[in-house]
């Protein structure tokens, strides 16, 4: 299992899900419009680094996700 926190709350993902598949799955509620990575909808910030589209994404150890602005 990979762990990462989002919002300050700690989730567990299998390895190989998108993080937008891992936060579904964690019962968060993401944006997805497209969920293949074209309308920027689900855009998070993860490690401080703005704009990244969870829908392509891999989750990391560790990773620290924002889902506000």
């Amino acid at each position: 299992m990979i762990h990462f926190t989002v919002d300050g709350r700690e989730v567990a993902a299998e390895p190989g899900r998108t993080l937008a598949a891992a936060l579904l799955a964690a019962g968060e509620r993401p944006r997805l419009f497209c969920a293949i990575g074209v309308c920027w909808d689900c855009a998070v910030t993860v490690n401080g680094v703005p704009a990244q589209r969870a829908c392509l994404l891999l989750p990391r150890d560790g990773d620290e996700v924002s889902t506000r602005g």
